[in-house]
């Protein structure tokens, strides 16, 4: 069954008297603990898609089910509530708040869906040690490495136990060392946990962490294909 389902999605964007397809007539569908690189070169449209299927912008026609829920429907509030049941985030520059602790961080989400302050830390907690940060949990952001503030991020992205998590450029900050180190921990969601993961990316080295690459150019896919030679984690 798919959790994410595109058909005919277009998005427009008008500079002056003239207009452009960032998406044009894009269909795909993903489905539920599939593992999935977008890759795509810059201005091909892959993070146009990531903002579509991440709730973030809506699209200028087609269709997009999300759990098989028809996200067009949805006013601003639907919109970010679906977000914070059914998705988690990643992002490239970790998006974390400075003046407070790793645990807090991971705990943000939670007070949007209505959780209380000793369920919030629970599940925060755990959140972090399933990262490997449970001796990092009253660290600041700024006492920790890129690696372990993405862990960080990975952690809070998990922690409403949305069923998928979107990450874009998740490495992009991180040295080589590190970007193995955070694509085991996102191997490990996807196997061990079954989460659903869409990966942004364009380098070729993180993509094959992947099940399947998913190619965009001028706002188009242009090859989709299961990923025969994975990069193996040993878990």
């Amino acid at each position: 069954m798919a959790v994410i389902e595109v058909k005919n999605l277009i998005k427009t964007y008008k500079t002056g008297d003239s207009e452009f397809n960032a998406l044009d007539c894009v269909s795909l569908s993903i489905e539920y603990g599939e593992m999935v690189a977008i890759m795509g070169p810059s201005g091909s449209g892959k993070s146009t898609f990531m903002n579509q299927i991440g709730c973030l912008d809506k699209p200028t026609s087609g269709e997009y089910f999300l759990d098989g829920v028809n996200v067009e429907t949805m006013n601003h509030d639907e919109l970010a509530q679906i977000r914070n049941l059914k998705l988690g985030f990643v992002f490239q520059g970790f998006n974390l708040i400075s003046k407070t602790t790793a645990v807090e961080n991971v705990e943000l989400p939670m007070i949007y869906k209505g959780i209380n302050k000793e369920e919030r830390r629970k599940r925060a907690v755990d959140a972090l040690k399933i990262v490997g940060l449970e001796k990092r949990m009253e660290h600041m952001p700024n006492q920790m490495s890129g690696g372990q503030q993405q862990r960080v991020a990975i952690a809070r992205a998990i922690v409403n136990d949305a069923p998928v998590i979107l990450a874009d450029e998740p490495t992009g900050n991180l040295d080589t060392k590190t970007s193995i180190d955070v694509m085991n921990f996102f191997v490990e969601l996807n196997e061990k946990y079954k989460k659903t993961i869409v990966i942004v990316t364009h380098e070729d080295d993180i993509a094959a962490y992947c099940k399947r690459i998913v190619r965009f150019r001028d706002g188009k896919i242009i090859s989709d294909k299961i990923n025969e030679n994975r990069t193996e984690v040993k878990l």
